[in-house]
């Protein structure tokens, strides 16, 4: 629902709510917009001409969370495909951080994503639990300490078959979606490799992020020629019928981050591992790839 605010509708949300006839538990769940600002108070002012968007319920529980690990302040956590990292303009309580927090029994406000995974990519989050701990993870990223290997699969395979994509990454025409040497592009760059080839000619990539740009892979991989199956916002398919006729549509983004390495409080690195999601393991052994692939894919060297 979306209200344009007028003279007479009051002069906080809550009047606005309440003259719209919407859910009062709305603001707490996060679903209540005034532009593109999230409402956290309900006694939060508004004036006339002012936008407030309220969003709908997901429907069912919220799902719960994996925790693959912690060590101190850090949590590993196994996003699905599906949720979000961080609340969106559809709320706050099906986001991974919220799942995390109730997990852990603390305040959302307590947990603190290190990188973010798109809503339809799944796969490992690393997550402080101090602003301490957030600002040690900052300074690995950008000291190159903060690895990250994610498994693709691509429509076809890029040519050359391994190497670094390189190509600065600016804003789309789409505000929301980005482009290769869109306007003001920055530098980015993606270590990547083909790992293995299914019958049907889509390929296996083991990805990994030197940069951390706004959907950087599925930027890169389409700029390259070899799009993500399931990835519609970035050319790849959504729909592959295989010879015998069998139409299959991938439903995600076949894009998952497998591993994640950090410093820790320990001295040791963190490594985190998260397991071949079951659709995509099937969806690869559908189109004809060896299952044994995954593995590959995730432990080779690259670039």
């Amino acid at each position: 629902m979306r209200w344009l605010v007028r003279p007479d509708d009051g002069r906080t949300v809550r009047d606005v709510l309440a003259r719209a006839g919407a859910d009062p538990d709305a603001v707490a769940e996060g679903r209540v917009f005034v532009g593109a600002r999230r409402v956290r108070r309900d006694r939060d002012p508004v004036q006339a001409g002012d936008v407030v968007t309220i969003a709908p319920t997901q429907a069912g529980e919220p799902a719960p969370a994996c925790i693959l690990a912690r060590t101190g302040d850090l949590v590993a956590a196994d996003k699905p495909a599906g949720i979000p990292t961080i609340p969106d303009h559809a709320g706050a309580s099906h986001a991974l951080v919220a799942a995390v927090a109730r997990a852990l029994g603390i305040d959302a406000s307590r947990v603190h994503p290190t990188s973010r995974l798109d809503r339809d990519v799944s796969g490992v989050v690393i997550l402080a639990l101090t602003k301490a701990a957030a600002a040690i993870l900052a300074r690995a990223r950008t000291e190159g300490t903060y690895e990250r290997r994610y498994v693709a699969i691509a429509a076809n395979a890029p040519e050359p078959e391994r190497g670094a994509w390189r190509a600065p990454i600016g804003r789309a025409r789409d505000p929301r979606l980005r482009a290769a040497g869109g306007r003001d592009a920055v530098a980015a760059t993606t270590e990547y490799a083909v790992t293995a080839r299914a019958s049907a000619g889509e390929a296996m990539l083991a990805v990994s992020p030197v940069t951390g740009r706004t959907h950087q892979i599925r930027v890169h991989a389409a700029d390259a020629g070899a799009p993500l199956l399931g990835d519609r916002a970035y050319g790849g398919p959504v729909r592959v019928t295989l010879p015998s006729g069998r139409v299959l549509e991938p439903g995600r983004i076949a894009l998952h981050c497998a591993r994640v390495v950090v410093p820790s409080e320990a001295g040791q690195p963190l490594v985190v591992l998260s397991p071949w999601p079951p659709e995509l393991a099937a969806l690869w052994s559908a189109l004809g790839g060896n299952p044994d692939a995954w593995e590959g894919a995730t432990s080779c060297v690259l670039p």
